[in-house]
Order: C-alpha cells, then structure tokens, then sequence
C-alpha cells in the first residue's frame, strides 16, 4: 500500500477533531453531561431552582445510573447530577462543571434532594445521547435540550421562547470540523507527518492527566482494587502493566475520583483505553517521546474514527474500540506496517465484537482489562505477518470496511438490545 500524503487542510482538519474531542471531564461523562446542562439553565433561570425535571434518553439513564459522582460526597444518579449542577456548578468549566463544587454546595444539594427537588422521566428518543433540564422558580421555567454529544446544547427555552437555538447542521452533528476524511491510511498519515509544535500540548496534558489518575487508582481505594489484583495476580510485563493501569485509572474514575480525564468521543474509559497503554507500551519499551506522541495521536484518531460508525451511546462497548485503537498505535509505534497495523485491527475485531455495553459503572474496568488482553494479542500476531482472512465471519478485505461493518453492528444490529438491557436495568 503506498503512503499517504495529507494536504494541508486535511492535516488542519485532523488538528481541529483531536482538539474537539480531546477534552478535560470530571467523572463519568454522562451525570457531568446532566449537571452541566443545569448549571447552564440556572445561569438563564438566575436564582436555585425551586424544581428540576431531567426528561433522559434510555442510555443516559443507564450510563448514570451506577456511578459516583465526583466532588459530590459520593452521591449517585441524575437527581444528585442535576441539583449538584443546578445548585453549585459552573457551566462556563464545561465538562469539569463540578471542579469548585464546596461544602457548603455539597450540603445544599443534599438539603434540595431531601426536599424531591428533582423527578426523572423517561425520554423516548431515536437519539441515543438525548436529554431535556427543565428548572423552575418565581414562576418561571427554563427548558435546556441536549442532543448527540454531551455538552452539544440545541436548544435553551425560558417561558416557552427560545433564546438559544443551535444552527441545525451543527445541532444534528454535535461537532463542527468534518471526519469524512478519516480513514485508517490518512490517519498514519497525520501520526507520520503533523508537526509535534501542533500538536504538543494535547498529548502533554492527556498523558499528564491520564496517567496521574491511573496511579491515583493503582493506590487508592477504588471499587474492588483491580489494578493492583492484576499486578499481584498475573505475570510481571509489559501488557499486565499496561492492563493493571487502564483498568485503575477507570476505577478511579467510576467510583468518583475527582482528578480530571482526558476524553475521547465523549467518554472517559475511552479516552483512557486509548491513552494509558500506548503510555505505559511507551515508557517499558524506552521509546522516543516524539514517537509516542505520534503513536498517542494515531491512537486518539483512530478511536474517533471507529466511534463515527457506533456513535457516542450504544449496546456496543467502547473499550473495545479503544483497546483495538491502543494495539494498532503500539503496532504502529513498534515499526508495524500498514498491513501489520490493518492486521492488528482485523484480528482484534475478529475476536471481541461482541462485548456489551450495560451502562458505566465499576467493572467497565474489567473490561478494558479483557480487550487489552484480546486486542495485546492481536499486536502479537500482526507483528508475526499472521492475520484472519478476509471474510472470516464479519472480517473484510479493507480495515475501513471491517470497522464499518462493526459500527453498522453496534449502532443498527444492537438497536434493540441495547432496549432490552436498558428495560432490565429500569426493572
């Protein structure tokens, strides 16, 4: 396969999707994505809400459901996201609407929760990502409508006028740079040719901030303790290390650490799987800082480029997506070729497709663990020219393919799974 040669607005393109995407969250993307949205009707409200109505899609109920939230005294569900937003947030932070949360916030939101500031209803949505804040006081409403991506406001309403409408590309999209361009070739084209100037700060602060959460949940005291359990339990090396750090930064994050993530696709774990491995392959094999800030953005992109066909929400995991992005970065970094670096991605495919997602939570540690596992093994095997045949099962000729038809599966095959597991988790 010849190489690729981006042009400039190709490469600026890419620039503009990492930094887009790339973003700092405190917590669990979705109950910050609710707490948010009413931090931003407060503001348009201008005083506490008497009342909160959440009105959520069915996997914005199941991803909130079982986390802690941060900053919050470990406080769990949309209620607690949404007074916390609504009574001590602050939505010009972002997705890091709760970093000043104080005491004083704490305990008012606690006293509004008491007091059944806040009801939940059910949103029968076609959108996955899809959530309505309705805030009232003195007489007055504010409606705030979230839609696609977590802080992709489409709408705010105050007394029923409107006065915030996104423009309608922008508001069905959630993202304003284009991805049509990426592709499994133009992305190891970006990794080979981006000047690091460009690009630097992005990958400082996402290993900066990822790697210091994995070593907060390597020590603290999180869920069942999963990445130390994989340090003590398995053989010393390169890929339990790798597994033992992702796995804790996510249990960190699930269970209310308040430290920071950098994300990728709107999700933590994903910006986790996609970033510690690629670290840790980096620092054990004495790699080049230069090298794995190209592998790190080869890493990041294809992540993205694999969630343009599942979409933000699914029944379909995305650790696995992550996973096989971090194995195909290391193959890369390792001096892979392109078929090795396809390979790597066909042969992680053809083994993990099927994990599925039952909302965030604790033990989506343990699953990162797998599909590094699964996906360190489809490295391995790339690296000795040995890859499933086309056509074995869902595998196609073309990597492109291959994650198109993997999408396809996650976002319209898994469609009515992803009811079924969401029904069972409400009952």
């Amino acid at each position: 396969m010849k190489r690729n040669m981006l042009e400039k607005e190709q490469l600026e393109g890419f620039i503009n999707i990492i930094r887009e995407e790339l973003v700092p969250a405190m917590g669990c993307t979705e109950p910050i994505a609710l707490a948010y949205a009413a931090a931003r009707g407060r503001e348009v409200l201008g005083c506490e809400p008497e009342g909160i109505t959440a009105r959520c899609s069915g996997n914005m109920i199941k991803n909130v459901r079982c986390v802690t939230i941060p900053n919050s005294g470990g406080l769990t569900g949309i209620e607690a996201a949404c007074v916390l937003g609504a009574a001590a947030g602050d939505a010009s932070a972002g997705m890091e609407v709760l970093e000043k949360v104080d005491e004083a916030g704490r305990n008012r939101a606690v006293e509004l929760l008491r007091a059944g500031c806040c009801t939940v209803e059910f949103l029968d949505s076609e959108i996955p990502l899809h959530f309505v804040i309705r805030l009232f006081a003195r007489g007055v409403t504010v409606e705030v409508e979230v839609r696609h991506t977590h802080t992709n406001i489409v709408s705010i309403k105050k007394d029923g006028r409107l006065v915030f409408e996104k423009a309608r590309e922008l508001a069905d999209k959630g993202y304003s740079t284009d991805r049509s361009g990426l592709s499994l070739e133009n992305i190891k084209a970006f990794a080979d040719e981006v000047e690091l100037t460009r690009i630097r700060d992005i990958f400082e602060r996402q290993i900066r901030f990822n790697m210091d959460i994995a070593y907060e949940g390597i020590s603290g005291d999180y869920g069942l303790g999963i990445g130390r359990v994989i340090r003590e339990a398995y053989a010393d090396g390169v890929v339990t290390r790798m597994k033992a750090y992702a796995a804790a930064a996510s249990e960190a994050r699930m269970g209310g650490c308040d430290m920071p993530v950098i994300i990728n696709s709107g999700s933590g774990n994903q910006g986790i799987a996609s970033s510690v491995p690629v670290v840790v392959y980096a620092r054990e094999k004495n790699i080049p800082t230069e090298k794995l800030y190209r592998s790190l953005a080869f890493s990041s992109l294809l992540t993205i480029y694999q969630k343009e066909f599942i979409g933000k929400l699914s029944a379909f995991c995305g650790a696995v997506s992550a996973s096989c992005a971090s194995a195909a970065a290391i193959t890369y970094m390792a001096g892979g070729t392109v078929s090795q670096i396809k390979a790597t991605i066909d042969n992680t495919l053809a083994n993990i497709p099927g994990i599925i997602c039952d909302g965030a939570k604790i033990s989506c540690a343990a699953k990162i663990a797998s599909s590094l596992d699964a996906a360190m093994m489809a490295h391995y095997l790339a690296m000795r020219d040995k890859e499933y045949e086309a056509f074995t099962g869902i595998l196609k000729e073309d990597a492109g393919e291959t994650i198109s038809c993997i999408g396809y599966i996650g976002k319209v095959g898994m469609h009515q799974t992803d009811k079924e597991i969401i029904k069972m988790m409400l009952e």
